[in-house]
Protein backbone atom coordinates (compact mmCIF):
# COMPACT_ATOMS: atom_id res chain seq x y z
CA UNK A 1 0.00 0.00 0.00
CA UNK A 2 1.90 3.20 -1.27
CA UNK A 3 1.24 6.74 0.37
CA UNK A 4 -0.74 9.38 -1.56
CA UNK A 5 1.02 13.02 -2.03
CA UNK A 6 -1.27 15.31 -0.52
CA UNK A 7 0.77 18.16 -1.02
CA UNK A 8 4.53 19.80 -1.28
CA UNK A 9 5.81 22.27 0.21
CA UNK A 10 6.94 25.87 -1.38
CA UNK A 11 10.71 25.78 -1.68
CA UNK A 12 11.72 22.31 -0.83
CA UNK A 13 13.59 20.12 -3.58
CA UNK A 14 10.47 18.33 -4.87
CA UNK A 15 8.58 22.21 -5.53
CA UNK A 16 9.09 22.54 -9.15
CA UNK A 17 9.20 18.98 -10.01
CA UNK A 18 7.16 16.43 -12.31
CA UNK A 19 5.76 15.25 -8.80
CA UNK A 20 1.90 16.37 -7.75
CA UNK A 21 -0.35 16.05 -5.36
CA UNK A 22 -2.31 12.78 -6.02
CA UNK A 23 0.59 10.86 -6.41
CA UNK A 24 1.26 7.65 -5.24
CA UNK A 25 5.49 7.34 -3.82
CA UNK A 26 6.01 4.10 -4.75
CA UNK A 27 10.28 3.78 -4.39
CA UNK A 28 13.77 6.03 -3.81
CA UNK A 29 16.74 5.26 -5.40
CA UNK A 30 15.22 1.93 -6.49
CA UNK A 31 13.99 0.84 -2.79
CA UNK A 32 10.24 0.34 -1.74
CA UNK A 33 8.97 3.08 0.83
CA UNK A 34 6.50 1.87 3.26
CA UNK A 35 6.13 4.36 5.59
CA UNK A 36 7.80 7.48 7.12
CA UNK A 37 11.09 5.72 8.40
CA UNK A 38 11.56 4.35 4.61
CA UNK A 39 10.83 7.75 3.55
CA UNK A 40 13.16 9.78 6.02
CA UNK A 41 16.10 6.92 5.63
CA UNK A 42 15.82 6.86 1.96
CA UNK A 43 15.39 10.21 1.51
CA UNK A 44 18.58 11.59 3.49
CA UNK A 45 20.93 11.20 0.57
CA UNK A 46 22.05 14.38 -1.78
CA UNK A 47 21.51 12.52 -4.99
CA UNK A 48 17.98 10.84 -5.40
CA UNK A 49 15.29 9.18 -8.21
CA UNK A 50 11.70 9.30 -6.97
CA UNK A 51 9.79 6.84 -8.31
CA UNK A 52 5.87 8.08 -8.44
CA UNK A 53 2.87 6.70 -10.22
CA UNK A 54 0.24 9.49 -10.94
CA UNK A 55 -3.38 8.80 -10.79
CA UNK A 56 -3.93 7.34 -14.26
CA UNK A 57 -1.07 4.73 -13.88
CA UNK A 58 1.87 6.35 -14.92
CA UNK A 59 4.93 5.76 -13.96
CA UNK A 60 7.16 9.22 -13.31
CA UNK A 61 10.94 8.81 -12.64
CA UNK A 62 12.00 12.38 -11.24
CA UNK A 63 15.44 12.99 -10.22
CA UNK A 64 16.10 15.86 -6.87
CA UNK A 65 19.73 16.90 -6.34
CA UNK A 66 19.41 18.61 -2.46
CA UNK A 67 21.93 18.88 0.64
CA UNK A 68 22.50 15.87 2.48
CA UNK A 69 20.00 15.32 4.74
CA UNK A 70 17.23 17.64 4.16
CA UNK A 71 13.42 16.91 4.06
CA UNK A 72 12.57 16.89 0.19
CA UNK A 73 9.24 18.67 0.84
CA UNK A 74 6.71 15.98 0.30
CA UNK A 75 3.43 16.03 2.50
CA UNK A 76 0.94 13.05 3.30
CA UNK A 77 -2.39 12.10 4.64
CA UNK A 78 -0.93 11.24 7.71
CA UNK A 79 2.58 11.61 9.67
CA UNK A 80 3.51 7.67 9.54
CA UNK A 81 2.04 7.50 5.85
CA UNK A 82 0.47 4.69 7.10
CA UNK A 83 -2.12 3.24 10.31
CA UNK A 84 -0.39 3.91 14.04
CA UNK A 85 0.16 0.11 15.21
CA UNK A 86 -2.03 -0.40 18.27
CA UNK A 87 -1.12 -2.19 21.85
CA UNK A 88 -1.84 -5.71 22.03
CA UNK A 89 -0.86 -5.42 25.60
CA UNK A 90 -3.24 -5.54 28.20
CA UNK A 91 -0.95 -4.10 31.20
CA UNK A 92 -2.23 -4.40 34.76
CA UNK A 93 -1.01 -0.01 35.14
CA UNK A 94 -2.30 0.99 31.92
CA UNK A 95 -3.27 4.16 32.40
CA UNK A 96 -5.51 4.46 29.30
CA UNK A 97 -7.24 1.81 31.04
CA UNK A 98 -8.16 4.04 33.86
CA UNK A 99 -10.04 6.34 31.66
CA UNK A 100 -13.55 7.43 33.07
CA UNK A 101 -15.69 6.92 30.22
CA UNK A 102 -17.01 9.73 27.87
CA UNK A 103 -13.52 11.27 26.82
CA UNK A 104 -12.64 11.96 22.92
CA UNK A 105 -12.34 8.78 21.23
CA UNK A 106 -8.12 9.42 20.76
CA UNK A 107 -7.43 9.49 23.98
CA UNK A 108 -8.38 5.24 24.34
CA UNK A 109 -5.96 4.69 21.52
CA UNK A 110 -2.78 2.65 22.81
CA UNK A 111 0.07 3.06 20.37
CA UNK A 112 3.17 0.65 20.53
CA UNK A 113 4.55 1.71 17.34
CA UNK A 114 9.07 1.72 17.04
CA UNK A 115 8.31 3.93 13.93
CA UNK A 116 6.76 6.23 16.74
CA UNK A 117 9.44 5.68 19.14
CA UNK A 118 12.06 6.77 16.77
CA UNK A 119 10.74 9.84 15.55
CA UNK A 120 8.72 10.96 18.27
CA UNK A 121 9.87 9.71 21.31
CA UNK A 122 6.85 7.21 22.45
CA UNK A 123 7.78 4.29 24.49
CA UNK A 124 7.27 0.57 23.29
CA UNK A 125 7.31 -3.14 24.67
CA UNK A 126 8.38 -4.45 21.70
CA UNK A 127 6.00 -7.29 21.94
CA UNK A 128 3.96 -6.77 18.58
CA UNK A 129 7.23 -6.16 15.94
CA UNK A 130 7.38 -9.03 13.86
CA UNK A 131 10.54 -10.93 12.92
CA UNK A 132 10.66 -8.50 9.99
CA UNK A 133 10.69 -5.30 11.86
CA UNK A 134 12.81 -6.04 14.45
CA UNK A 135 15.44 -6.56 11.56
CA UNK A 136 14.64 -3.50 9.61
CA UNK A 137 15.09 -1.49 12.95
CA UNK A 138 18.90 -3.51 13.25
CA UNK A 139 19.50 -3.39 8.99
CA UNK A 140 19.13 0.75 9.26
CA UNK A 141 20.33 1.03 12.64
CA UNK A 142 17.21 2.92 13.82
CA UNK A 143 18.25 4.62 16.98
CA UNK A 144 17.83 5.36 19.50
CA UNK A 145 14.47 4.05 20.33
CA UNK A 146 12.86 3.95 23.89
CA UNK A 147 11.36 0.62 25.39
CA UNK A 148 8.94 0.22 28.08
CA UNK A 149 10.71 -2.56 30.26
CA UNK A 150 9.50 -2.45 33.81
CA UNK A 151 10.77 -6.12 34.44
CA UNK A 152 13.75 -8.59 32.96
CA UNK A 153 11.92 -11.39 34.95
CA UNK A 154 10.51 -13.42 31.75
CA UNK A 155 7.32 -14.63 33.36
CA UNK A 156 6.67 -11.48 35.83
CA UNK A 157 6.77 -9.49 32.34
CA UNK A 158 4.16 -11.88 30.81
CA UNK A 159 1.95 -10.84 33.80
CA UNK A 160 2.37 -7.13 33.85
CA UNK A 161 2.09 -6.62 29.78
CA UNK A 162 -0.97 -9.19 30.17
CA UNK A 163 0.85 -10.40 26.81
CA UNK A 164 2.59 -14.31 26.33
CA UNK A 165 4.62 -12.54 23.94
CA UNK A 166 6.25 -10.38 27.08
CA UNK A 167 8.86 -12.55 28.00
CA UNK A 168 10.08 -13.37 23.97
CA UNK A 169 10.57 -9.87 23.58
CA UNK A 170 13.34 -9.37 26.11
CA UNK A 171 15.56 -11.10 23.14
CA UNK A 172 14.93 -8.57 20.83
CA UNK A 173 16.47 -5.83 23.40
CA UNK A 174 19.55 -8.18 23.79
CA UNK A 175 19.63 -8.23 19.25
CA UNK A 176 19.43 -4.47 19.48
CA UNK A 177 22.00 -4.15 21.85
CA UNK A 178 24.26 -6.87 19.92
CA UNK A 179 23.92 -5.11 17.05
CA UNK A 180 24.63 -1.11 19.00
CA UNK A 181 20.79 0.35 18.94
CA UNK A 182 20.75 2.50 21.68
CA UNK A 183 17.89 2.32 24.16
CA UNK A 184 16.55 4.33 26.38
CA UNK A 185 13.90 2.38 29.34
CA UNK A 186 11.40 3.04 31.28
CA UNK A 187 10.42 0.67 34.68
CA UNK A 188 6.84 1.87 35.91
CA UNK A 189 7.22 0.73 39.52
CA UNK A 190 4.41 -1.06 41.27
CA UNK A 191 4.67 -2.39 44.67
CA UNK A 192 4.72 -5.69 45.85
CA UNK A 193 4.95 -6.20 42.25
CA UNK A 194 8.24 -5.47 40.50
CA UNK A 195 10.06 -3.61 43.31
CA UNK A 196 12.58 -4.36 45.82
CA UNK A 197 14.49 -7.86 44.49
CA UNK A 198 12.64 -7.53 41.38
CA UNK A 199 13.83 -3.94 40.55
CA UNK A 200 17.37 -4.71 41.67
CA UNK A 201 16.97 -7.30 39.24
CA UNK A 202 16.28 -6.03 36.42
CA UNK A 203 18.74 -2.92 37.20
CA UNK A 204 21.59 -5.89 37.01
CA UNK A 205 20.17 -7.69 33.74
CA UNK A 206 19.83 -4.09 31.98
CA UNK A 207 23.27 -3.07 32.73
CA UNK A 208 24.89 -5.95 31.41
CA UNK A 209 23.58 -4.50 27.82
CA UNK A 210 25.11 -1.20 28.40
CA UNK A 211 25.90 0.70 26.83
CA UNK A 212 23.34 -0.14 24.49
CA UNK A 213 21.17 0.45 27.17
CA UNK A 214 21.93 4.28 27.73
CA UNK A 215 19.70 5.32 30.39
CA UNK A 216 16.67 3.68 32.31
CA UNK A 217 13.81 5.99 34.50
CA UNK A 218 12.31 4.49 37.40
CA UNK A 219 8.67 6.27 37.71
CA UNK A 220 5.60 5.34 40.07
CA UNK A 221 2.53 4.24 38.80
CA UNK A 222 -0.07 6.20 38.14
CA UNK A 223 -3.73 5.08 39.49
CA UNK A 224 -6.74 6.75 39.14
CA UNK A 225 -10.17 6.34 40.90
CA UNK A 226 -10.92 4.53 38.03
CA UNK A 227 -10.48 1.12 38.68
CA UNK A 228 -12.98 -1.09 38.69
CA UNK A 229 -12.59 -4.45 36.94
CA UNK A 230 -8.72 -4.02 37.45
CA UNK A 231 -5.92 -5.61 38.16
CA UNK A 232 -5.54 -4.57 42.29
CA UNK A 233 -2.50 -2.43 42.61
CA UNK A 234 -1.75 0.04 45.58
CA UNK A 235 0.14 3.28 45.31
CA UNK A 236 3.78 4.27 46.34
CA UNK A 237 3.32 5.77 49.94
CA UNK A 238 6.29 7.94 51.88
CA UNK A 239 8.33 4.84 53.22
CA UNK A 240 8.26 2.96 49.78
CA UNK A 241 9.31 5.72 48.06
CA UNK A 242 12.02 6.24 50.23
CA UNK A 243 13.16 2.88 50.01
CA UNK A 244 12.92 2.54 46.56
CA UNK A 245 14.58 6.16 46.09
CA UNK A 246 17.53 4.76 48.28
CA UNK A 247 17.84 1.09 46.58
CA UNK A 248 18.22 2.93 42.93
CA UNK A 249 20.96 5.90 44.15
CA UNK A 250 22.64 2.87 46.09
CA UNK A 251 22.82 1.04 43.10
CA UNK A 252 23.87 3.23 40.24
CA UNK A 253 26.38 4.50 42.81
CA UNK A 254 28.67 1.54 41.60
CA UNK A 255 27.56 2.39 37.67
CA UNK A 256 29.29 5.63 38.27
CA UNK A 257 32.34 3.89 39.31
CA UNK A 258 32.47 1.16 36.82
CA UNK A 259 31.17 3.33 33.68
CA UNK A 260 31.30 6.72 34.41
CA UNK A 261 27.05 7.24 34.34
CA UNK A 262 24.54 6.63 36.64
CA UNK A 263 22.10 4.87 34.09
CA UNK A 264 19.27 4.39 36.39
CA UNK A 265 17.04 7.77 37.69
CA UNK A 266 14.03 7.82 40.04
CA UNK A 267 11.39 10.30 38.24
CA UNK A 268 10.77 13.18 40.55
CA UNK A 269 7.27 12.07 41.72
CA UNK A 270 9.36 9.61 43.66
CA UNK A 271 11.49 12.07 45.57
CA UNK A 272 8.46 14.17 46.13
CA UNK A 273 6.58 11.33 47.53
CA UNK A 274 9.79 10.47 49.39
CA UNK A 275 9.77 14.00 50.78
CA UNK A 276 13.18 14.02 49.41
CA UNK A 277 14.95 17.21 48.08
CA UNK A 278 15.73 17.60 44.40
CA UNK A 279 19.32 16.02 43.20
CA UNK A 280 21.26 19.13 42.31
CA UNK A 281 21.64 19.65 38.24
CA UNK A 282 24.92 17.36 38.25
CA UNK A 283 23.02 14.57 39.24
CA UNK A 284 21.40 14.37 36.07
CA UNK A 285 24.28 14.47 33.35
CA UNK A 286 22.88 15.30 30.93
CA UNK A 287 19.24 15.09 31.37
CA UNK A 288 18.85 11.47 29.17
CA UNK A 289 15.03 10.93 30.81
CA UNK A 290 13.83 14.75 31.30
CA UNK A 291 10.64 13.87 28.70
CA UNK A 292 9.90 10.96 30.92
CA UNK A 293 9.66 13.53 34.49
CA UNK A 294 13.53 12.94 35.17
CA UNK A 295 14.93 16.09 36.24
CA UNK A 296 12.58 18.32 34.96
CA UNK A 297 11.47 19.88 37.99
CA UNK A 298 14.94 20.71 38.96
CA UNK A 299 15.85 21.81 35.51
CA UNK A 300 12.46 24.52 35.79
CA UNK A 301 14.42 25.43 38.70
CA UNK A 302 17.94 26.10 37.47
CA UNK A 303 16.77 27.78 34.23
CA UNK A 304 13.95 29.95 36.90
CA UNK A 305 17.02 31.28 39.23
CA UNK A 306 19.70 31.76 35.87
CA UNK A 307 16.59 33.85 34.49
CA UNK A 308 16.42 35.60 37.84
CA UNK A 309 19.71 36.41 38.24
CA UNK A 310 20.36 37.88 34.98
CA UNK A 311 17.66 40.46 35.37
CA UNK A 312 19.13 43.31 37.31
CA UNK A 313 15.88 45.38 37.14
CA UNK A 314 12.05 45.36 35.52
CA UNK A 315 11.20 46.71 32.27
CA UNK A 316 7.54 47.83 34.21
CA UNK A 317 5.21 47.17 36.99
CA UNK A 318 4.46 43.90 36.59
CA UNK A 319 0.48 43.37 36.27
CA UNK A 320 -0.53 40.85 39.21
CA UNK A 321 -0.99 37.41 37.95
CA UNK A 322 -1.56 33.73 39.55
CA UNK A 323 -0.30 30.57 38.92
CA UNK A 324 -2.46 26.92 38.87
CA UNK A 325 -0.76 23.72 38.90
CA UNK A 326 -0.87 20.33 40.37
CA UNK A 327 -0.13 19.70 43.45
CA UNK A 328 3.15 17.77 43.61
CA UNK A 329 4.47 21.22 41.60
CA UNK A 330 2.36 23.95 44.07
CA UNK A 331 5.66 23.97 46.30
CA UNK A 332 8.45 24.48 43.74
CA UNK A 333 5.82 27.37 42.42
CA UNK A 334 5.61 29.21 45.42
CA UNK A 335 9.12 28.76 46.37
CA UNK A 336 10.49 30.22 42.86
CA UNK A 337 7.86 33.41 43.35
CA UNK A 338 9.00 33.98 46.21
CA UNK A 339 12.80 34.03 45.46
CA UNK A 340 11.66 36.99 42.42
CA UNK A 341 9.54 38.33 45.32
CA UNK A 342 12.60 38.73 47.30
CA UNK A 343 14.35 40.76 44.56
CA UNK A 344 11.85 42.05 43.21
CA UNK A 345 9.00 43.09 46.07
CA UNK A 346 6.81 44.66 43.45
CA UNK A 347 6.00 41.22 42.20
CA UNK A 348 2.06 40.51 43.28
CA UNK A 349 1.49 36.60 42.26
CA UNK A 350 -0.48 33.95 43.88
CA UNK A 351 0.20 29.68 43.73
CA UNK A 352 -3.20 27.99 43.71
CA UNK A 353 -2.28 23.58 43.81
CA UNK A 354 -5.66 21.96 41.38
CA UNK A 355 -6.88 18.70 43.59
CA UNK A 356 -7.54 16.31 40.68
CA UNK A 357 -11.13 15.62 41.20
CA UNK A 358 -11.76 14.21 37.97
CA UNK A 359 -9.14 11.17 38.04
CA UNK A 360 -8.83 11.22 41.62
CA UNK A 361 -6.75 13.13 44.52
CA UNK A 362 -3.59 10.18 44.46
CA UNK A 363 -2.82 11.70 40.56
CA UNK A 364 -1.45 15.08 41.77
CA UNK A 365 1.20 16.35 38.45
CA UNK A 366 0.35 19.34 36.49
CA UNK A 367 -0.12 17.48 33.58
CA UNK A 368 -3.11 15.57 34.44
CA UNK A 369 -5.01 18.74 35.53
CA UNK A 370 -8.37 19.17 33.77
CA UNK A 371 -9.86 22.21 32.85
CA UNK A 372 -12.95 21.35 34.41
CA UNK A 373 -10.94 21.08 37.70
CA UNK A 374 -9.79 24.61 37.26
CA UNK A 375 -12.70 26.37 36.65
CA UNK A 376 -14.58 25.02 39.63
CA UNK A 377 -11.42 25.64 41.55
CA UNK A 378 -10.18 28.72 40.85
CA UNK A 379 -14.06 30.48 40.33
CA UNK A 380 -14.32 33.32 42.46
CA UNK A 381 -10.21 33.45 43.59
CA UNK A 382 -8.19 36.50 43.08
CA UNK A 383 -6.52 35.83 39.78
CA UNK A 384 -5.13 38.94 38.86
CA UNK A 385 -5.05 40.45 35.30
CA UNK A 386 -3.21 36.48 33.95
CA UNK A 387 -3.39 33.16 35.07
CA UNK A 388 -0.21 31.19 33.90
CA UNK A 389 -0.88 27.46 33.08
CA UNK A 390 1.72 24.91 32.44
CA UNK A 391 1.70 24.48 28.80
CA UNK A 392 1.47 20.42 29.19
CA UNK A 393 -1.73 20.63 30.91
CA UNK A 394 -3.36 21.12 27.33
CA UNK A 395 -2.92 18.85 24.50
CA UNK A 396 -0.06 19.25 22.45
CA UNK A 397 -0.74 21.87 19.71
CA UNK A 398 -3.82 22.79 20.69
CA UNK A 399 -6.31 25.47 23.02
CA UNK A 400 -8.23 21.89 24.67
CA UNK A 401 -7.92 20.16 28.10
CA UNK A 402 -7.92 16.60 28.60
CA UNK A 403 -11.44 16.61 29.31
CA UNK A 404 -12.44 18.91 26.49
CA UNK A 405 -12.89 21.95 28.00
CA UNK A 406 -10.89 24.63 25.53
CA UNK A 407 -8.59 27.64 26.87
CA UNK A 408 -11.41 29.46 25.69
CA UNK A 409 -13.92 28.39 28.00
CA UNK A 410 -11.41 28.80 30.79
CA UNK A 411 -11.00 32.40 29.84
CA UNK A 412 -15.10 32.67 29.99
CA UNK A 413 -15.41 30.47 32.92
CA UNK A 414 -12.71 32.30 35.36
CA UNK A 415 -12.91 36.02 33.41
CA UNK A 416 -9.66 35.91 32.88
CA UNK A 417 -6.65 35.97 30.56
CA UNK A 418 -5.13 32.03 31.07
CA UNK A 419 -1.82 32.49 29.76
CA UNK A 420 -0.01 28.79 28.71
CA UNK A 421 3.75 28.49 29.58
CA UNK A 422 6.88 26.37 28.31
CA UNK A 423 8.18 23.71 30.90
CA UNK A 424 10.95 26.36 30.96
CA UNK A 425 11.87 27.99 33.92
CA UNK A 426 13.57 31.44 31.86
CA UNK A 427 10.21 31.17 30.05
CA UNK A 428 8.16 31.30 33.37
CA UNK A 429 10.27 33.83 34.84
CA UNK A 430 8.98 36.45 31.75
CA UNK A 431 5.76 35.03 32.18
CA UNK A 432 5.68 36.25 35.74
CA UNK A 433 7.09 40.05 35.28
CA UNK A 434 4.52 40.33 31.95
CA UNK A 435 7.46 39.97 29.51
CA UNK A 436 5.97 41.49 26.38
CA UNK A 437 8.30 38.70 24.27
CA UNK A 438 5.71 35.80 26.29
CA UNK A 439 2.72 37.49 25.57
CA UNK A 440 3.82 37.57 21.24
Amino acid sequence: MFAVITGIEKGSPAAGTKLMPGDKLIAVNGRPVNDVLDYKFFTYEERLIIEAQSPDGKIKLVRIHKDLGRDIGLEFETYLMDKAHSCANRCIFCFVDQLPRGMRRTLYFKDDDARLSFLLGNYITLTNLSEKEAQRIIDLHISPINVSVHTTNPELRKLMLGNPRGGSSLDIMRRFAEAGITMNCQIVCCPGINDGAELDRSMRDLTDMYPSVNSVSIVPVGLTKHRERLYKLTPFDRELALKTVRQVEEFTEGCLKKYGTRIFFCGDELYLKAGLELPDSDFYEDYPQLENGVGMMRLLITEFESALDACSELPHDPPPFSIATGVSAAPFMEMLYNKAKEKFPVLDGRVYPIVNDFFGHTIDVAGLVTGGDLIRQLRGKPLGETLLIPQNMLRHGEGVFLDDVTLEDAERELEIKVRPTEQDGGKLFEAMIGSKEVEA
